[in-house]
């Protein structure tokens, strides 16, 4: 079982930066593959990044330049950079993870954080 703590989020002007982290339990954390998902309010949950065991990472286009996903595996960590953030970056963020090469989309993740609130005025 392994269990996933976000923090990180809260209110920004939009221009500003966040750091989302996500810390997680177990002795494996180096061989998983890491998300962020987010869902605005009406809208479904979408992928944001992954990183995964080999440290490939994956970005979807709308965070390809302003997102960095990075992995600290002795901290069983990873983080979510975010820059130049938009009003449409307005979201509830998760993280998830799963053993093995895993990609976009969220039935490939049993274990989810509680997400976090990222909020960005204009």
């Amino acid at each position: 079982q392994v269990q996933l703590v976000e923090s990180g989020g809260g209110l920004v002007q939009a221009g500003g930066s966040l750091r989302l982290s996500c810390a997680a339990s177990g002795r494996t954390f180096s061989m998983y593959t890491m998300a962020w998902f987010r869902q605005a309010p009406g809208k479904e949950r979408e992928f944001v990044a992954l990183t995964r065991s080999s440290g490939n990472t994956d970005y979807a286009d709308f965070a390809k330049g302003r997102f960095t996903m990075s992995r600290d595996n002795a901290k069983n960590t990873v983080y979510l950079q975010m820059t130049n953030l938009k009003p449409e970056d307005t979201a509830v963020y998760w993280c998830a993870s799963n053993s093995g090469y895993r990609g976009r989309t969220t039935t490939q993740y049993d274990y989810w954080g509680q997400g976090t609130q990222v909020t960005v005025s204009s």
